[in-house]
């Protein structure tokens, strides 16, 4: 079992960053890989990033040379950093942990989530 917990969402304006934390409970977050989903008001919940037990990270495309996912297993905690943030990146960011091999892209692989922090992003 790990129990997760989202921090650093906020309101900022186009063109700037934000840094997103995931506090996870338990000792064996380093055999946990590691997503970032979102969702929007009225949309599913969409892929944005994922790191596995090796350091290995997959992104959505629409983040790709802005957002940067890494994790610090000493402190049990994966971040997600967004730069050149757009309004289109607007939404609730949840992270989420899985065990074992499959996609890292579909919300179903993942058995573990957080509740979420809110991101807003003015033009």
């Amino acid at each position: 079992q790990v129990q997760l917990v989202e921090s650093g969402g906020g309101l900022v304006q186009a063109g700037g960053s934000l840094r997103l934390s995931c506090a996870a409970s338990g000792r064996t977050f380093s055999t946990y890989g590691m997503g970032w989903f979102r969702q929007a008001p009225g949309k599913g919940r969409e892929f944005v990033a994922a790191i596995n037990w090796s350091d290995g990270t997959y992104y959505t495309n629409s983040v790709k040379g802005r957002f940067t996912i890494s994790r610090d297993n000493a402190k049990n905690t994966v971040y997600l950093q967004m730069n050149s943030l757009k309004p289109e990146d607007t939404a609730v960011y949840h992270c989420a942990a899985k065990r074992g091999y499959g996609s890292w892209f579909g919300p179903s692989e993942y058995g573990y989530w957080g509740q979420g922090t809110q991101v807003t992003v003015s033009s």
